[in-house]
Formats: structure tokens, sequence, C-alpha cells
């Protein structure tokens, strides 16, 4: 199953690349609000996963961004992000990512997020480990605040909501070595999963938006968990990091 979940993010991320650096105004559509955009190739990308999954099993549910979930009653569910940072991507810029996940009875089973303009793939299984281009990824030895370098995301500024995230955003960075906010969840949690950041927090995001990225930090030893030390992710916020820079960032962010 991850050979397969591993080829189609290749081929979707090749997909993508067809539209990298040539997307025009007129290719690109506000969702819901001017913030919250879609492309010609989110929707290119999506409709290309969806057709390769269907094809191969025909009886499995899908959850997609763009089309929405598609319930068949299997116990299989595949949840898709066709371009996670599509901000970044109409705008030429590398951080963007094809996010793939397959639940089993809406426990995660398999996912990959691949950062093709970066030249990335993370894969991951439960239970076997995570991966970055074949090679093995570990979590950051980090343990302390002042010397973490995390990563964050302003989703909710999409949908107007800014004193709250803003507000935890002020509290934390005077407390972080170092801060990053490039604009893709999947790509965020596959990067703390690979030691390139100690830490990631958000709310405001969708299941599609972590449900690899997740997978992978947790193979890759992160602990993954909501605002409030559980499991409701991301309806309740998300959090990943190693265990001791989450659990602090856990206690500065529960609600």
């Amino acid at each position: 199953m991850l050979e397969f979940i591993t080829a189609l993010a290749q081929n979707a991320g090749k997909e993508s690349l067809k539209y990298f650096g040539s997307i025009s105004e007129s290719d690109i559509e506000g969702k819901g609000c001017s913030k919250d955009l879609v492309s010609i190739a989110d929707k290119a990308v999506e409709n290309m996963i969806i057709s390769e999954i269907s094809r191969r099993f025909p009886d499995h549910d899908i959850f997609g961004e763009e089309t929405g979930h598609a319930g068949k009653k299997s116990e299989f569910c595949w949840v898709i992000d066709p371009i996670d940072g599509t901000q970044s991507f109409v705008k030429s810029h590398p951080y963007y990512a094809v996010s793939i996940a397959l639940y089993q009875n809406g426990q995660p089973l398999a996912g990959a997020v691949n950062a093709p303009a970066m030249g990335r793939l993370f894969t991951a299984r439960t239970g076997q480990g995570a991966f970055l281009n074949g090679r093995a990824i570990r979590v950051s030895a980090c343990k302390k605040l002042d010397e973490a370098a995390c990563a964050t995301g302003f989703s909710l500024l999409r949908q107007n909501k800014v004193e709250v995230p803003l507000a935890r955003f002020v509290q934390i960075l005077p407390q972080l070595r170092d801060i990053k906010r490039c604009g893709s969840a999947a790509l965020d949690l596959a990067m703390t999963g690979a030691g390139i950041y100690d830490g990631y927090w958000e709310e405001g995001l969708q299941l599609y938006d972590v449900a690899a990225g997740a997978i992978i930090a947790r193979e890759a030893g992160a602990l993954v968990c909501d605002f409030n030390g559980g499991e409701n992710f991301p309806a309740d916020g998300i959090i990943a990091g190693t265990p001791e820079i989450a659990s602090q960032l856990q206690k500065l962010l529960c609600r």
C-alpha cells in the first residue's frame, strides 16, 4: 500500500509542476473568501489523484479538499489535499506539497507529503517509521523552547479571526530561538518529523491539511496532539514537535 501511495504522490507532484510558475490571475479564484484561493492546478491534481485511487480501489471512500467527501461506507478513506500551500504555489514559491493519507476504520494507516519543487518526498506507514526520499527520519533532540526553531501558520486569518491566533503568537514568539511561516501545514508537520523544525502549532485547519503530515511526524517520533493535549486535532488546534517542545507548547496553548 505504501508503494502505491508513494507512486501516487510522486505522479501528483509531477502533475502540479506542469502548472508551477505559469499560473495567471485568470487561473485563480476565491474559495469562500478572497483570502482563500483555489487554482486550476488544485483541481487538476485532485482529479488525477481521485482517478488513480478509484481505478485501483473503486470501493474506497475519498475525502478531497476540492471535491468533498465521496462516501461509500468503506472501512478505508483517502484524505487528500492536492496542493497544500496554494498561496505559495500561485506565487511560484516552492513551499507547497501534495498531501495524501489513508485511514482504516478512522485510524491513520499511511501517508505521503510530496514537495516536488523542493525535491522532498516524505512517507510513512503506521508502525513502520517515516522517511524522507527513502531515508529514515527522526525528530530533533531539542528540549528547550529558547533553543527551538518552530513553524506555525495563520489559517484563522483567512477566516478573519485575528485576535486569538495573534495573541498566542505574540506570547510564544519571544520564547523561541527562531520562527518559520511558509504556508503548508502538511509540509510543516513532515519537516518537524525530519528534525528540520523542532516544533509546530496552528489552528483553524481541516483534516486534509494535516492527515498525512501528522502520520509522518508521529512515525518520526514527534508528539502530536491538540491544544488541550488530546487527539481532537485539527478541530482543537494541532501541535507537533519533540516530546519536550510539544509539551511546552501545549501548556502555552491550552484553552
